[in-house]
């Protein structure tokens, strides 16, 4: 396992707030996504305002839709440690 980076938090970032920016970055409203995912908009609002768990399903029909790694979502502020020089 020495191939491997440790991954640390860089910004605190809900999973919510990371599905919010990326549809914002892409100029799409909650409605839009609606449509893309066939997530209900009400959901969608309570995802992005963390009242409701994306879960792993959800993760990537809304990873697809907005054309990001499902990652990207469930994962936000993370970062791969960068290794020092031995």
């Amino acid at each position: 396992m020495k191939n491997y980076r440790k991954a640390v938090a860089s910004v605190e970032v809900s999973i919510g707030e990371s599905v919010r920016i990326v549809r914002e970055l892409q100029s799409l409203s909650q409605n839009e996504l609606a449509r893309l995912t066939g997530i209900p908009q009400p959901t969608i609002s309570a995802i992005e305002n963390n009242r409701v768990q994306i879960g792993v399903e959800r993760a990537k029909v809304l990873a697809k839709a907005l054309k990001c790694h499902p990652a990207v979502l469930v994962f936000p502020g993370w970062r791969i440690e960068e290794q020092t020089a031995a």
